[in-house]
């Protein structure tokens, strides 16, 4: 018989149990019913999805306006080298022409070009020599100005 007395005291133990956790499943710390927490979950989340929302706009303006930029540095740098590739051309180019003069050693003679304009140093054997460096160097395609800085040596 005590086998029939110990299955009704686990039944009751199990029966209190259950009351309890019923019990604890229609109330909340703070007094809501299950279905007012799920709303204010809903709400919760839905306040959160609306501002990572507003974060997400912010973010991609904020990311078109660093390629805007980026942008303009590239087509800067872009025009740079082309600047750089013309002026390196020109150079070539009047070193060329200076290396055909029989007066004039393209050794003794350093162009350097910057924005058009060409830079002569060095030296030339006459007055006559350094003027005709002037004129091969303005003839060629591109230079805007001649910047003649050699200075006369007779040759011995």
């Amino acid at each position: 018989m005590k086998k029939p007395a110990m299955n009704t005291l686990t039944s009751a133990a199990t029966l209190v149990i259950l009351a309890a956790a019923l019990a604890a499943c229609g109330q909340s710390d703070d007094g809501k019913t299950p279905g007012q927490q799920l709303d204010s979950a809903v709400a919760s989340t839905q306040q959160q999805a609306a501002e990572l929302k507003s974060d997400a706009k912010e973010g991609a303006a904020e990311a078109r306006e660093t390629m805007g930029e980026v942008g303009d540095k590239l087509a800067a740098g872009g025009r740079e080298v082309k600047d750089a590739a013309k002026d390196a051309a020109i150079t070539a180019s009047v070193s060329a022409g200076l290396v055909k003069d029989a007066d004039l050693s393209a050794l003794r003679i350093d162009v350097d070009t910057r924005d058009g304009v060409v830079s002569l140093s060095g030296t030339a054997p006459s007055d006559a020599a350094k003027d005709r460096a002037t004129d091969i160097a303005r003839a060629v395609d591109g230079v805007v100005s001649v910047d003649n800085r050699l200075t006369v040596q007779p040759k011995s």
